[in-house]
């Protein structure tokens, strides 16, 4: 350890000492620091809200400001500042709605109040009643009549001023990111209120939510390798879901016909600014419906979430702008790729040089895949979008209708926003041979440990039953809070990502 780090530790054991020498002195007083239930009290937003009860009368000396007089209030919250000498202090108040000035005067609370004053330190928990009206310079303050110990903070909060600059110890520690970084809670409160919306729009659309499995028999419905567990009663492994996709699909069959599904699945694969192993996504099916009814199901969910937030179609992302004023364009596959690779989509020639060109090997791989790969790294990066890349080959879609037109083509969709895939849709594929026939094809060669090495016999037994003709959406729900709160890495989306283990 070195000569800093041993002073860095050996000040955060005097803090703390310092700290229970308070809680000591504060349960002599009989009062109990870790609080008991608090009534009555008002969230710090609707405190502030009753400013305009703020009256205000003549002084009885000319020349002295007015006296003010204001509601009494209630409030209680974490201190997240103090400050203040002899006999008035002030601090700063924080509850999860906001925050507001408290005045402590030793004259204006009650002897009690004022010795448990001298005990308070950034971080602790306490109640206040008070009086609310402004300061001789404007700011909002409830001055207090009486002081209530809620609950004692025993380690010293992170200093004011440098909050915590690391992004994984934020993460890490997020009960300290939301209370001392700044845009932490409103970010995570604008999460809320978008799934929330979603739900909404949804149920406005006759959709009914249900909860499937998370542990299953066989993982299906995706390509991505699974995390895996074992069942000890029964003797037998099983999977972390990475889809939502059959056991829905199951409930069409058993008619219920427009359903969906908001919830985390797990896929044993890397970690990046767009990836995190476990995420929130929904994916949702509606019963005689097809991918072009989920376009127009996407841009309504997402610009009702856009309002659900308060904000403006207009967002931005970095340095950059997200346009999301529905209709989003729409543009094929082929287009796509021919407008910027300037490749022929049917030009396989074509194709495997510019494959070849990235390095991307093409012996023995089916000319889609190879395709699919040029289009990831030469397309994708540059959809600004948000744009709905249409029509997919249809080798790489195993789950999708092909066009009656066009065997070739599958109807399905991707939603692109500045590089970023946010939702995926299909017209369902409902022919049950032909689902097992594709699934075969697909499963052929695919490494045990991968997704999808085993077929779910009992899905294509239940669509034989008859699956209506369907359109199915999926939306990642991380993702679109990323986008819509400016936010440029999932770990700051999701309260708890998955990190390495702490050192001991």
């Amino acid at each position: 350890m070195s000569e800093s780090e041993h002073n860095e530790l050996s000040g955060a054991a005097a803090l703390e000492a310092a700290r229970r020498v308070k809680l000591r002195k504060i349960e002599e007083m009989g009062v109990d620091p870790w609080g008991q239930r608090f009534d009555n009290h008002s969230a710090i937003e609707k405190i502030r809200s009753r400013e305009s009860e703020i009256t205000s009368e003549p002084a009885a000396e000319e020349g002295k400001p007015p006296k003010l007089h204001g509601p009494t209030v209630r409030a209680a919250g974490r201190i997240v500042l103090m400050r203040g000498q002899g006999k008035l202090k002030f601090l700063d108040l924080h509850d999860w709605t906001g925050r507001v000035q408290v005045a402590i005067g030793m004259n204006q609370v009650d002897a009690k109040s004022w010795e448990l004053t001298q005990q308070l330190d950034l971080g602790d928990i306490i109640g206040i009643d008070g009086e609310l009206i402004r300061t001789k310079v404007g700011e909002l303050t409830i001055f207090a009549t009486a002081v209530h110990f809620l609950t004692k903070s025993i380690e010293t909060p992170p200093e004011k001023h440098k909050g915590i600059a690391d992004p994984e110890l934020r993460q890490r520690m997020r009960y300290l990111d939301l209370i001392h970084t700044d845009g932490s809670w409103e970010r995570f409160r604008r999460r809320i209120k978008i799934v929330q919306s979603i739900r909404n729009t949804l149920a406005g659309e006759g959709f009914v939510e249900v909860e499937g499995p998370t542990l299953h028999a066989i993982a299906g419905g995706a390509a991505a390798r699974p995390f895996t567990t074992h069942h000890n009663a029964l003797d037998t492994d099983l999977f972390l879901r990475i889809a939502l996709e059959l056991h829905l699909k199951r409930l069409l069959v058993g008619g219920i016909e427009r359903v969906y599904e908001m919830g985390r699945v797990y896929r044993n694969e890397g970690i990046d600014t767009k990836h995190n192993p476990e995420f929130t996504m929904i994916e949702l099916y509606q019963a005689y419906g097809d991918y072009r009814s989920m376009m127009d199901l996407t841009e309504k969910l997402i610009a009702a979430a856009i309002e659900a937030t308060g904000q403006e179609f207009k967002l931005p992302w970095g340095d950059k702008e997200i346009d999301f004023t529905p209709p989003f364009a729409r543009k094929t596959y082929d287009e796509l790729f021919f407008e910027h690779t300037g490749v022929r989509g049917d030009d396989a020639a074509g194709i495997a040089a510019l494959a070849e060109k990235i390095g991307f090997e093409t012996a023995n791989r089916h000319p889609d895949v190879i395709k699919s790969h040029v289009f990831e790294e030469m397309v994708e990066d540059a959809l600004i979008g948000p744009i709905f890349v249409i029509d997919y080959p249809a080798s790489l879609c195993p789950l999708t209708k092909r066009k009656a037109s066009n065997p070739s083509i599958a109807e399905r969709f991707e939603l692109f926003i500045h590089g970023m895939e946010l939702a995926n849709a299909y017209t369902e594929l409902n022919d049950p041979d032909l689902q097992e026939q594709l699934f075969t094809q697909q499963l052929a060669g695919m490494a045990q440990e991968d997704s999808m090495a085993r077929m779910d016999r009992d899905f294509i037994r239940a669509v034989r039953h008859g699956m209506p003709p369907t359109g199915g959406l999926g939306i990642g729900i991380d993702r679109l809070v990323m986008l819509i709160t400016n936010t440029q890495t999932i770990r700051d989306v999701i309260l708890f990502p998955l990190l390495r283990q702490e050192a001991e």
